[in-house]
Order: C-alpha cells, then structure tokens, then sequence
C-alpha cells in the first residue's frame, strides 16, 4: 500500500476512534429548565402538608393517627431538601406513634423501620420489622423489607429466603428485589430486565413515585452496563416527572464527568443542584472535580466543608464509608477505626472491603489480603472493591491475579470515575 495513503487511513481510523471515545452525550438544552427552578414544589408541598396535620394534632391531642402524616411531611422534606434534622424529627413523631400505639401497628413499625434504614441504622430496622413480622399485618409488605434488610446487614441467606416468600414475577415490590438480589450476584443483565419489568408494572399503576423510582434507578443500572446513553435518558425521564429530583440531577452531572470530562459543565449542574438540595456528598463530588483539574486548593477547601458538615451528630454513623476512604491515606488509624465501626454496624462484603483498604493504607498488607481472600474476593462485584483487591494483590505480589482484573477494571472506567480509571492504567 502507499506509504501516504497508508498514513491518511491511519490518521483517519485514529480521530474516528478518538471521536466515538469522546462521544458527547449530554445537552444542556435538554435538562437546563430544570436547574433554573427558583422553589422546589416538593419541599413547599411537603411543608403545607406538615403545617396543615400538625395544626390538626394540635386541635386534637388524642388523633395519634395523625403523627404518622406529619412523619410521612417530615420524610418528603428531607428527601426534598438534604436537610438532616427533618429525617431526625420525623424518626421522634413516628417514635412516638409507635408508642402511642403500643408498637402493635404494622405499619406503624414499618414506617420507622424505614426511617432507621435511612439513618443506616439496619439493626434497629431489623428490630421494628421483627416486631412488624410478629403481628402479621401485611405480612408480605414486611417480608419484603426483611429482604432489604438483611441484604444491608450481609445475612444473605435469609434475604434469598424472604425472597422466595414473596415470589411474585407480577409484583412491583418482587421484582425490584430480585433485580436488587442479581446485582448483588454479579449478574448486571438479569438486575436490567428484572427491573425493566418492574418499570412496566410502575408504569402501568399511574403512579408518579413510582414511576420515578424506576427510571432512576434503571439510569443507574445503565450507566453501569456502558449504556451511557441510555441512561442520561432514563434520568431526563425522571425529571420530566418531578423537576425537583435531585438524583437524576446528580446522575447527569456523572455522566458529564466521568464520561465525557467536562468539569465545568458538571460544576455548573452541581452549583445549580445545591441551591435547594444539599447533602455532605455533593462536596465529595466537587472535591473529586477539583482533583482533577489539579486544583488542590479547591479540593481541600471541599474536604474541609465535608468534615464540618458532618460534624453534624444527627448523621450518626451515616458517613463513615466515605470518610473513611478519605481518611485512609492522610489518617489511616482514624479510616481504621471508621471501617471497625462499619463492620460491626453492617458485616457485608463492602464492608469488609473498608476494612481492608484502611489496612491496606495503614501498611499492613498481609492483614488486608487476609480480609479480602475471606470476606471480599467472590462475595461482591463492585468494581471500587475490585479496584480495592487488585491494589492489595499488587502490594503482596500476586501480580498473575492483578492482571486478570485490570481489564474488568478498565472496562468500569466510567463508574470508577477518572481519578480512579488513570490509577487501574498503572497497575
């Protein structure tokens, strides 16, 4: 072949292969009407509504039933708005309602079940549905969320056995578990079409919440999948629903991100998603931006605000995960003992994976392979763990096993983000 002809193929090949890299899936045109909102109707619906029962209890001291509408008010502000102390003020009204009702109300212990879920405190869910299991009011409601609890609390067996009570292939609350369950299993494609039956059945029900849920958490499924398209589409859809879902706007920020690297644009999502939606993790993911970029002074300062936003002690035991893995190479016995706590709280394998990395970062590597041969490899399929257990292969040596999972890795580029997916190329 002509040796010039041969390079113009070569130069043409190369920017088709550098275009379909750098494919720009996003268009601001297509979700901007959403971070322009001045109120967020959720929260000011949620507020009347906490107002309107709270005034009626007010009337009426005696109308315990009442309580749970404010808890459910004081719930939806929460979601709506980030802020800690609604989620806090609604586990006190339902508190309370539980012993107005002597704890012999189904529902009334579901609803704190859920409420400690929140607060990822999964043993004192496990409590209240016990409790819930017991009396036997809508038994298959509470069997559902006992799965969802022992998945939380590692107790996998007995989650697949509240499955298999409540095998239901028609059922919404069936589906989304065993699509939760294949995923834990490493199976991504049936947790994509368990779920993407379920979105029909939500579909079909007319109900907005629902319907919401799904998408989002089919966006998320997506996204993990490759389906980068697919998944800004589902995210889009969520928002068409509710303008106010700050999930979906996080979502898109992502794929802005790590997909297609545009940090400003990601900023500019992120700043306009803050203005009436805040959570300690959004400055997590401004931190990561800003590292980067290379901006360490930004980055710091981000850190900074995440540690004093979370000095809060109303979040509990809620950030330990996060901070941890920041903690890990800056404070390794403090990542340590934020791991500890975590396993204690909810022995899973990611859990488990915590601890590891903090012993991994604090030099002691042959404790974190002990803990990853036993508790990790083969028990989840995260690909931040197997990041995680690649790192703890190369530092004792087993570097036949490292190369077999830099390619599972490098093929999660997108999910690992950036900062990650540039580490796996050099392992």
């Amino acid at each position: 072949m002509n040796t010039k002809l041969y390079m113009l193929l070569f130069v043409i090949l190369m920017a088709s292969s550098c275009s379909e890299n750098n494919k720009t899936i996003t268009n601001p045109e297509d979700y901007n009407q959403y971070l322009t909102l001045q109120s967020n109707t959720e929260t000011e619906n949620a507020l009347k509504d906490y107002n309107f029962w709270t005034n009626k209890l007010e009337a009426t001291p005696n109308q315990f039933p009442y309580l749970s509408k404010i808890a459910d008010a004081e719930s939806r502000l929460f979601k709506s708005t980030g802020q800690i102390e609604n989620l806090i003020n609604a586990e006190k009204t339902l508190i309370q309602l539980n012993e107005d009702t002597q704890y012999n109300s189904a529902g009334s212990l579901r609803a704190l079940a859920r409420n400690y879920i929140s607060q990822h405190k999964f043993k004192q869910a496990l409590d209240m549905l016990k409790k819930a299991e017991d009396n036997g009011e809508n038994l298959k409601g509470t069997q559902k969320m006992l799965f969802d609890v022992h998945m939380e609390l590692g107790n996998y067996q007995l989650a697949k056995n509240y499955l298999e009570t409540v095998k239901d292939f028609s059922d919404f609350g069936y589906l989304i578990r065993l699509s939760k369950w294949s995923d834990h299993k490493g199976d991504l494609a049936s947790a994509i079409k368990y779920l993407e039956k379920a979105t029909v059945i939500a579909e079909s029900s007319k109900l907005e919440g629902l319907i919401e849920w799904s998408y989002t958490n089919l966006a998320d499924f997506y996204g993990h999948d490759g389906q980068i398209e697919n998944s800004y589409n589902h995210y889009l859809k969520a928002l068409a629903l509710n303008p106010d879902d700050a999930y979906a706007k996080k979502g898109i920020a992502w794929i802005v991100y790590s997909y297609e690297k545009n940090t400003a644009e990601a900023n500019r999502i992120l700043e306009a998603l803050t203005q009436l939606h805040n959570a300690p993790d959004y400055l997590l993911f401004k931190a990561e931006i800003a590292e980067y970029e290379n901006d360490e002074s930004s980055k710091n300062d981000y850190l900074n605000a995440y540690f004093k936003a979370i000095d809060n002690p109303n979040y509990g035991d809620m950030y330990n995960v996060y901070s941890s893995k920041i903690l890990a190479e800056t404070n390794s016995e403090k990542a340590l003992e934020l791991a500890q706590i975590e396993v204690e709280n909810r022995p899973t394998p990611m859990s488990y994976d915590l601890l590891a990395w903090s012993y991994y970062n604090n030099g002691n590597v042959k404790e974190a392979l002990n803990i990853i041969e036993n508790h990790v490899v083969g028990k989840t399929f995260e690909p931040e763990a197997q990041y995680h257990i690649a790192e703890i292969y190369k530092a004792n040596g087993k570097l036949k096993e490292v190369a077999e999972l830099k390619k599972e890795l490098q093929d999660a580029s997108y999910e690992l983000g950036p900062l990650t997916a540039k580490v796996v190329n050099q392992l």
